[in-house]
């Protein structure tokens, strides 16, 4: 396409910016606008997906007739069915007469499903019906109706991960995802930040009858650094606050930066292995998780000590390195039949820290961290270890398959760390 047509498109949807990411977005949306293909929209939340729906039904054939657009995460699951497919009277209660769905309203049209990831997989199994034979049956009547309409859907989740998590049907993304749409971020959209916060500017000044407010280049760059998870929607509300907020109408970097949010930073933090939340939303304190590093540590150089000792030739080799380095070796649990003077499996040791351990970490770091984070507690690791076995056995209800999971360690070494700090029953 040409960039004169582009450009017009662009003026005619109100869509600001020069990005090569943005251009190909309204290329693909323009050439497959005549078709009657499904078009699957991606792009992060706030980034303008719902303007390249627009795009598409406008230059459709379909453009004359009705145009929705539906946000599937908006209504409740139980009432979805109904709103898409519509509902015989008496099909439930509350159902005191008869009501035509979405999909019904407009026939000859085009429907915009946003946040398709959020739709029920009953739901979806109807959807899917819709696209193959064109049909669909209203909840509460056993008779099939034909539709005409073209599908068009947006997501900001990733629907193959979905997909391999069961939570949307395989068949249905690859019927939507005939032709995808990318739609940038506005942090990878580059200078277009600016042309859009001066637009908005522009807009605001005249709506509270203002100076539109301006930028010195050291606020020009604050801006565009800022990486606006929020994207062209953050990118408005900002615009608005400072025109509503700011005396000065010509903003310096430091001004900017007031503005601007502090943004979260990526902190590591403990999962659950089988549900995916924090450890922290658990029970879990960030004291805890730091103690949880260090046991993690600890049991790297516990496995490297193994290494050492397996790779020093024969028995006596290594009966020489432990007696010469007896203290460096004299916590670890090794059983394994390579050493006689030790017994079980090498890879499933305890990991047991206690004050004399402290010599295989920096004395200093390990000081300073538990000085930071245990002031006024006990600074026993023994102690912070066996607290966390118990809160991971009654978190999940003395099972200790899930309980050891969620420690880090295997269910046979929780096994001895319990009888060790005697905590059966």
């Amino acid at each position: 396409m040409k960039e004169s047509e582009i450009l017009s498109i662009k003026q005619r949807f109100g869509i600001i910016g020069n990005s090569p990411l943005l251009n190909q977005a309204i290329n693909v949306a323009a050439q497959v606008a005549p078709t009657d293909m499904s078009v699957l929209i991606t792009g992060e939340s706030g980034s303008g997906k719902e303007s390249f729906s627009k795009i598409i039904h406008s230059l459709s054939k379909r453009k004359h007739g009705q145009f929705i657009a539906i946000n599937c995460g908006a209504i409740p699951e139980g009432t979805i069915d109904s709103e898409l497919f519509g509902h015989e009277k008496g099909s439930f209660t509350g159902a005191h007469e008869a009501r035509k769905g979405y999909f019904e309203v407009t026939d000859g049209g085009t429907i915009f499903l946003d946040e398709i990831g959020e739709m029920p997989m009953s739901t979806q199994a109807r959807l899917l019906r819709v696209l193959e034979n064109g049909e669909f049956i209203k909840v509460g009547s056993s008779k099939v109706q034909k539709t005409n309409v073209r599908v068009l859907a947006a997501t900001n989740v990733n629907l193959i991960n979905a997909v391999e998590k069961k939570k949307f049907r395989e068949d249905l993304y690859y019927r939507l995802n005939t032709v995808p749409i990318y739609v940038p971020a506005l942090r990878e959209r580059g200078s277009d930040i600016e042309l859009l916060f001066r637009k908005f500017a522009y807009d605001f000044g005249e709506q509270y009858h203002v100076d539109a407010i301006k930028l010195t280049d050291g606020a020009k760059e604050a801006l565009m650094k800022f990486r606006f998870p929020g994207n062209i929607r953050q990118l408005k509300n900002l615009a608005e606050q400072i025109s509503v907020l700011e005396m000065n109408r010509t903003l310096d970097e430091d001004t900017m930066k007031k503005y601007l949010p502090q943004e979260i930073s990526n902190l590591p933090a403990l999962l659950d292995k089988r549900s995916g939340a924090t450890a922290g939303s658990e029970g879990f304190s960030e004291r805890d998780i730091l103690y949880k590093i260090l046991f993690d540590m600890k049991k790297d150089m516990n496995e490297l000590k193994k290494l050492v000792l397996q790779n020093a030739g024969d028995s006596s080799d290594r009966a020489e390195i432990i007696k010469e380095h007896g203290k460096l070796f004299s916590n670890l649990e090794l059983k394994d039949e390579q050493f006689s003077d030790f017994s079980e499996n090498p890879m499933d040791t305890p990991v047991i820290l206690n004050q004399d351990d402290y010599q295989d970490f920096d004395s200093d770091k390990v000081e300073d961290i538990a000085h930071e984070t245990e002031q006024d507690d006990s600074l026993s690791i023994e102690k912070k270890e066996k607290e966390l076995i118990i809160r991971a056995l009654r978190k999940n209800r003395n099972k200790r398959k899930y309980a050891a999971q969620d420690l880090g360690i295997s269910e046979r070494t929780l096994y001895r760390k319990i009888k060790h700090y005697e905590l059966e029953d």
